[in-house]
């Protein structure tokens, strides 16, 4: 598969009022007076961001393939991938998150990042396929899906993946085969990821798709995304991933700063590790390792915890309590669902055991909604990847998951509003 997020991805341990808070810009840098006389401007406060009543919970979804997501009738699309864009209509997701594969948009320094880089469509060698050219068809989807859903399809862009070039040396505690993929970009990369980030958005507004949200780095507390977590292989050693995070954090508001319109970025994307290894940072260790600008700068975590795992809630907020950022965060579940989350898990496909996994994720849903901490879900993914067994329909396409009607229960066409009730009793079948 030429998805290499997918095909490559290792999994962590396992709208308005929903999406709150609203956007809160990162601030734009201020020259130094040249003269004593020149005063120093005084920021203005930044607003405290309302906090969501009780019971609210917008859905979310992530997927690669532009030709699933795409609203009906907007791109020339093979059969078996068109019939599922009315059932992706009907989850009518509040947020989509967009994971952006920075090395196979520019394995070579020298040439910018090719943003309609061709994918074949397939999951890895299993057929059906159905192309579409990189990153530009999949904003032209979103912007078709923000046309004829208007208020939903707020898009979260999450950058994953360092080129062969940009990497760091190896060092540290890594694991044995780790790629450069994993290694965080050294310092002089940093530039070429912040052009990155501004293409994107450029990109974007030409074709009409808002890019509100932004994530600096996927999973950066796991090995497979920031290697090495620590200098020396002990608990003891300081996470060396949460300096590398404030490195990209910090390059992603440059970009925003920069960037025309409002964007937000986020914290997190994190792994739901609720223990600290010699190669794998904990969310909370994490959190509290982070810089307070970084943590305080923005009022949304962002984490992953698959139904089958930890509820990893508790930790990423009480990671960031420990900032005192003087405004309450919420927490966007940009990762979850049921079956095999881990690569090459063993999934049961019976009725029954499907069945079983559904309801799990309908309790969970409902612990999330009674959460008000809680604000987001996000399914990953439409299509089951076939290494990361939590989608919605086969990966043949050939059918759908009772998982999928739960969803869709949840999602903006049964709940146009996120603070609508849920189901009251999940749409998974019988027992």
């Amino acid at each position: 598969m030429v998805v290499i997020v997918l095909a490559l991805r290792a999994c962590g341990g396992e709208e308005e009022a929903a999406v709150r808070p609203d956007p809160t810009p990162t601030p734009t840098a201020t020259a130094t007076p040249t003269a004593a006389k020149t005063p120093t401007p005084t920021p203005a406060p930044t607003p405290r961001p309302k906090r969501r009543p009780r019971g609210e919970l917008a859905v979310g979804l992530t997927e690669q393939n532009a030709n699933l997501f795409a609203a009906p009738g907007s791109r020339d699309t093979p059969p078996q991938f068109a019939r599922w864009q009315t059932q992706v209509s009907r989850l009518r997701p509040a947020l989509f998150r967009l994971v952006i594969d920075w090395p196979s948009l520019q394995p070579q320094r020298s040439e910018p990042a090719n943003l309609a880089a061709y994918q074949d469509g397939c999951m890895r060698q299993t057929r059906p396929c159905a192309g579409w050219a990189g990153v530009r068809d999949q904003l032209a989807a979103l912007a078709s899906r923000q046309q004829q859903q208007p208020g939903s399809w707020r898009v979260l862009v999450v950058i994953t993946g360092t080129p062969d070039w940009a990497a760091r040396p190896p060092g540290g505690c890594e694991r044995p085969g780790t790629l450069p993929r994993s290694r965080a970009p050294r310092p002089d990369a940093l530039r070429a990821y912040e052009r990155l980030v501004e293409r994107v958005i450029e990109l974007g507004a030409g074709l009409g798709v808002e890019l509100r949200y932004w994530s600096a780095w996927n999973e950066p507390n796991h090995p497979y995304f920031i290697s090495p977590q620590r200098a020396a292989c002990s608990t003891a050693a300081p996470s060396q991933a949460a300096a590398r995070y404030t490195e990209l954090t910090n390059a992603l508001k440059r970009a925003l700063d920069r960037a025309p319109g409002a964007q937000q970025y986020v914290v997190g994307e994190l792994a739901g590790l609720d223990q600290s290894k010699t190669k794998s940072t904990s969310v909370r260790e994490f959190l509290e390792a982070l810089p307070r600008s970084i943590v305080c700068g923005s009022a949304i975590l962002s984490q992953h915890g698959y139904i089958t795992g930890i509820n990893p809630v508790d930790d990423a907020v009480e990671g960031a309590r420990a900032h005192r950022c003087g405004r309450k965060h919420v927490v966007w579940m940009t990762e979850t669902g049921v079956g095999a989350p881990h690569a090459g898990q063993d999934k049961r496909t019976t009725g029954s055991a499907e069945r079983r996994s559904c309801r799990q994720l309908h309790r969970r849903l409902v612990e999330w909604y009674r959460d008000r901490r809680v604000a987001a879900a996000f399914q990953y993914t439409f299509r089951e990847d076939d290494l990361f067994r939590t989608g919605l329909v086969t990966t043949s396409l050939g059918r759908a998951f009772p998982v999928l009607r739960e969803w869709q229960a949840w999602g903006g066409t049964a709940r146009p509003k996120p603070e609508d009730p849920p189901p009251s009793r999940s749409r998974c079948g019988r027992a």
